[in-house]
């Protein structure tokens, strides 16, 4: 039986802690997708893979054709990738900023969803964790747009978690409020209210590490 490591998002801030984070962890392949390549260290177990626009479904069907197939294998997929739109009222929101974050919160989750169920189906399971926010729980003014494409994210990791247990597929989502980037460091008063990536990505592998007992969580506390 071979662990599966699947990473989308790869070049994003979160992404590249995760990568560094995840090729510590004792999986036996892993697949590492993003827009741009990222730094790593080429082994023989580690696949890097360039994709185009996720919101895209050919672009994501040609992405899961890169994974090896396994009737024994376990899967375990985080994907990081998510934009962020605020500082607007709803009167004041372009409907292209919108159609935007729904593309990228949204559609390319479905989209990633679909082929990793259909790759679980054929395995012996797997597990889906995305990256979701605290204001999907809780409305904030003037964050209506990012709140509504993390909450409907949220939506589909429970259908998931109902959908999966035919398939031994569980799903989860990790929901922080401020991601301690230096980009947000520039503009927030209160460190507090910020989350490391590397916590994040400690946090996924502990849901990871007991996959089978976690499923439609949607997890808003976080340690190293």
């Amino acid at each position: 039986m071979k662990k599966i490591f699947l990473l989308f998002g790869a070049s994003g801030n979160l992404g590249k802690t995760a990568v560094d984070y995840f090729l510590t962890q004792k999986y036996d392949e892993y697949f590492i997708f993003s827009r741009k390549p990222v730094d790593i260290k080429p082994t023989i177990n580690v696949s890097q893979i360039i994709v185009e626009d996720l919101s895209k479904e050919i672009n994501v069907d040609k992405a899961f054709q890169k994974v090896i197939l396994g009737k024994e294998n376990i899967y375990f997929l985080f994907s990081t990738i998510g934009g962020y739109s605020g500082g607007k009222t709803i009167a004041e929101t372009p409907i292209e900023e919108w159609e935007r974050l729904v593309s990228i919160n949204l559609t390319s989750a479905l989209l990633i969803s679909k082929y990793f169920m259909k790759l679980v189906r054929d395995s012996s399971g797997g597990t889906i964790c995305f990256t979701s926010a605290l204001s999907s729980l809780k409305p904030q003014k003037n964050n209506a747009i990012y709140g509504l494409t993390k909450n409907a994210l949220n939506y589909l990791v429970r259908s998931l978690a109902i959908e999966g247990t035919e398939i031994n597929l569980t799903a989860n989502a990790v929901a922080p409020y401020i991601i301690d980037t230096e980009e947000n460091r520039q503009w927030i008063k209160d460190n507090s209210l910020m989350v490391s990536p590397k916590a994040i990505c400690a946090t996924v592998q502990k849901i990871f590490l007991k996959w089978e007992n976690y499923s439609g969580e949607i997890i808003q506390e976080f340690r190293d």
